[in-house]
This record gives structure tokens, sequence and C-alpha cells, in this order.
């Protein structure tokens, strides 16, 4: 396979989805990639201090529109319209992305979690009905597999983020839920930027519901994948079974808040792509 843009951002990004992405044929391969690299570009754009921000938004959601019109400017671009052309890959998943990346731009809080599920489908689950189009589905249900595990991959994002995320004054945990528990905003938010502080009393219990809030949407996403599409959706299965060990590694450490970001071993990432090869394809 030819060495790509995107295929270099993808493996030196260090990314779980990396070890995914590794079984797919080429054709399917270079699009997973290109996907990958524009969904870094726009996060990027709101999250790196040099980002572009709205300018950058909007510039690569007109490359997205050129790249379905056959006239991609960029070499992301061309690799965006190769894939495009070659895959049903719905323009309003790109479309969807760029939103959630504005959203960014203008909210740092979330009352509700249906306010935060709207985020989090459009920044992930948007990925995912993007993603399935590219590994190739038969039954249209495997579209709320892909919706409900988009959901469980950002819940646990945001729930070992949350210091990264309060240092860009960020809180993805829903306001409704720190009043719940006794949590004041203030305090974790100051508590994530210095965890050498007093730990909030209730934090433990609302990270806990957190983590159990994403463990509902992993369970919903193995009840919503037809059986015919199981094997179809070995590369989504092998990103849910590295996540999913991500959110009980943080949560066996008792739901630190700041300190060195959870991340596997790659020894244990290939060990749980190959379980899960094993598990999809022979019952195992």
């Amino acid at each position: 396979m030819k060495d790509t843009a995107s295929a270099r951002l993808t493996r030196a990004s260090g990314t779980n989805f990396y070890y995914a992405f590794r079984i797919l044929p080429e054709t399917k391969r270079r699009a997973i990639y290109a996907l990958y690299a524009f969904c870094r570009s726009v996060d990027d754009c709101v999250d790196e201090p040099d980002g572009e921000r709205e300018a950058g938004l909007s510039r690569w959601l007109a490359e997205v529109q050129r790249a379905y019109a056959g006239r991609p400017e960029s070499e992301l671009g061309r690799e965006l319209a190769e894939a495009v052309t070659r895959l049903p890959i719905p323009r309003g998943a790109f479309e969807d992305i760029v939103a959630g990346c504005r959203m960014d731009l203008t909210t740092t809080r979330y009352a509700t979690f249906a306010e935060l599920r709207v985020y989090c489908e459009r920044v992930a689950s948007a990925v995912g009905l993007a993603s399935i189009e590219i590994f190739g589905y038969d039954d249209s249900r495997t579209r709320a597999y892909a919706v409900e595990l988009g959901m469980a991959l950002q819940l646990t994002n945001i729930l070992r983020d949350v210091a990264p995320d309060a240092a860009r004054d960020r809180l993805y945990l829903p306001l409704e839920d720190l009043a719940r528990f006794g949590v004041g905003e203030t305090e974790l938010v100051a508590f994530a930027h210095d965890p050498t502080r007093p730990r909030p009393a209730g934090l433990h219990e609302l990270l806990a519901f957190e983590a159990e809030r994403a463990r509902s949407h992993y369970t919903a996403a193995a009840r919503a994948l037809p059986e015919r599409d199981r094997r179809s959706m070995l590369p989504a299965e092998i990103m849910g079974g590295i996540y999913r060990a991500v959110l009980e590694t943080w949560a066996s450490r008792g739901f630190p808040v700041g300190g060195p970001r959870i991340a596997l071993s790659k020894a244990r990432k290939l060990w749980i792509a190959a379980r899960t090869l094993l598990r999809v394809r022979f019952g195992a």
C-alpha cells in the first residue's frame, strides 16, 4: 500500500484505532485513514493553540464539498475524493463532524446529558456512520450499532480526559450530574487543574455513575449489532474492545482525574485485537 499522508498521520498519532484499521484490505484501509486524518485535522483546528478555529473548519468543510465534486485542492482532499468515489460515505457525516467540532468553539458546559449526546453523536457517532460504509454492512440495524459504539467511545475519552479538557475550560460532564452527586463545578475544575487538592466529596460516585453510563452504551452497541454483520464490523469491534479496556483500566485505578493519561501498551492492544478476531470469526 502506498504510504499516504493520512496513513503516516494515523500511524504517528498512536491512535487506538490503528490496530483495527490494519486488518482492512487496501482500498478500505486508505479510506479509513483518510477519514481519520480528516477528523484529526478538524479537531486540531479547535484544540491546538495555533489552530485555525472557525476559518479552519470552514476551509475543511469546503474541501469536503470539493472532494465530492471531484475537485479537491489538498493531498488529504484527494484521498477523501478517492474514498467517497469508491464507497458510499454520506456527505452529512463530514458535515456533522465539523458541526461537532464547531460546538467546542462556543460551548464549554453541558447542562444535561441530552445536550451532551448531541455533541457526542456529531463528533463520534457520525464517524461511526461513515466508518461502517467503509467496512460494509447488509443490515440497516448496524447503523444503530455505529451510533451506540460512537457514544461509548466518546464517553470513554471524556472520562479519561477531564483534566486536559478542564485546562481548555471545557467540562463535558453534565452539570445535572454534578448537582445530583453534590459536586461543585468550580471545585471540580480546580481539582482537575491541581489533583493534589482534596478530592471533592461525591466525585468518586459521580465518576462511577458516568463510567456505568459509558458501559451501557457498549452494551447497547453489542445488542444492536446484527449477527450477519459481525464479521464486517470486526475493525469496529476491535476499537470497542480496546476502548472498553481503557475505560475499565481507568475505573480500576479509582477514577483518576489528572496524572498520566490512561493508555494501553502495544502488546495489550494487539492481544485485544487477536482475542476479538477469534471471538468474531470463530466464537472463541
